[in-house]
């Protein structure tokens, strides 16, 4: 899973020359939106509505059956990038109260919208049961009964299966005011800071905060997830200084390609397919999600480094069809995310109620597209009618 972008995350491509970190130079002209961001943003969301329906076919195609790392990688990594742009600069334009101002404006709205998929989770599975088996994977037995799980699940001391990704996204934005002091007393320090922290996790996955539901704590560990995002907000705030994109260098390209070939034969489910297991390592395990293995770290960051050093890959953005409907998705990603984890609930009831049958997976995985993409135009046209309203 993934988590939204914060709000007035303009993307933007810096202006060039910028004479130190962080600081545009004084002739920059106006900065262009980088579509790719946006467009990258809106893949990670799509994959994560075809991957949490575990009946879909669909599910066979996404990123986590060619690699260690999955979407929630990638939006993890963009939630960083954005929320520099959005707030790293937000400090030194609006001021350091206006900004946190922000930052908490964010966090409530992330609130609200983890409140609403919990609740609409839960009673819509209550009430599915009353007419219907549902198996018991859906639902923890703690919140089947009663209303004793409220106050823990609204405290984030309880994280539901496949809710749980909101919770960490507030925690990294709560905590990058800290994250932004660290980078302007020096880059390097508050990158190695986060840095240890991660590998803390690595050498004891015990450190990690508590959850009700689940002995091993947040399935989505904080502490090892906030490196992926420091690392999202430094690559942003290099990109501001620098005022270009990131160089493309022939050997980095191809480290990086021959990677992302290995962890593709290596977690490709061959057996799945029927076909001969080609994994370079028959034993070896697949790196831990919950505390971010190193193994899936360098897969996000190769797959970053060769999208935002890629030209081409700015242009497709920016002027292909496909490239603009992907980057209206990602621009609204709270709410295609919320609607997207609902329809996905949704989904699995149909499934597990009239089973998975051509028929019905056509028609789920087509109306569940096509209510994103839809949504997202909306919003898009929402927006752009808000913008002109204040204009005029």
């Amino acid at each position: 899973m993934s988590a939204p972008s914060p709000d007035q995350s303009s993307v933007n491509a810096p202006a060039p020359n910028a004479p130190a970190p962080g600081q545009p130079g004084p002739n920059a002209p106006r900065s262009v939106r980088d579509h790719r961001i946006d467009a990258l943003r809106g893949v990670a969301l799509l994959m994560m509505f075809v991957d949490h329906i575990p009946q879909s076919l669909l599910n066979r195609f996404t990123m986590r059956n060619v690699g260690f790392a999955d979407a929630a990688e990638i939006f993890v990594l963009l939630a960083g990038y954005a929320s520099w742009l959005a707030y790293g600069r937000g400090f030194r334009k609006y001021g350091v109260v206006e900004c946190l101002k922000r930052i908490a404006r964010r966090c409530v709205q992330l609130y609200i919208g983890q409140t609403i998929m919990v609740v609409v989770s839960v009673f819509s599975i209550r009430i599915w049961r009353h007419y219907t088996p549902v198996p018991v994977d859906f639902l923890e037995p703690e919140l089947a009964h009663g209303l004793s799980w409220v106050w823990r699940v609204m405290m984030f001391d309880a994280l539901p299966s496949n809710l749980n990704i909101l919770p960490l996204y507030i925690i990294l934005l709560g905590g990058f005011p800290l994250f932004y002091g660290l980078m302007r007393i020096h880059r390097s320090l508050a990158l190695l800071l986060s840095g240890a922290v991660w590998m803390l996790v690595n050498l004891d996955p015990d450190v990690n905060l508590p959850n009700w539901l689940d002995p091993d704590g947040w399935y989505f560990n904080p502490f090892a997830w906030q490196f992926l995002f420091a690392l999202g907000a430094t690559a942003s705030a290099e990109t501001e200084r620098r005022g270009a994109d990131f160089p493309r260098v022939r050997l980095m390209v191809v480290c990086c390609v021959l990677y992302l070939l290995f962890s593709a034969f290596q977690a490709f489910p061959w057996t799945l397919w029927g076909l001969p297991d080609l994994r370079p390592f028959g034993s070896m395990i697949m790196p831990e999600k919950s505390w971010l293995s190193p193994l899936r770290l360098l897969d996000v960051m190769a797959i970053f480094y060769l999208v935002q050093s890629s030209a081409k890959a700015r242009t497709w953005a920016a002027e292909s069809r496909m490239g603009r409907l992907l980057a209206r998705v990602g621009r609204h990603s709270l709410e295609i995310f919320v609607v997207g984890t609902l329809l996905d609930l949704y989904a699995r009831l149909l499934f597990s109620t009239f089973g998975d049958g051509w028929l019905l997976q056509i028609v789920v995985n087509l109306a569940g597209l096509g209510i994103l993409f839809s949504l997202a135009d909306w919003l898009d046209g929402y927006r752009k009618r808000q913008r002109a309203a204040q204009a005029a």
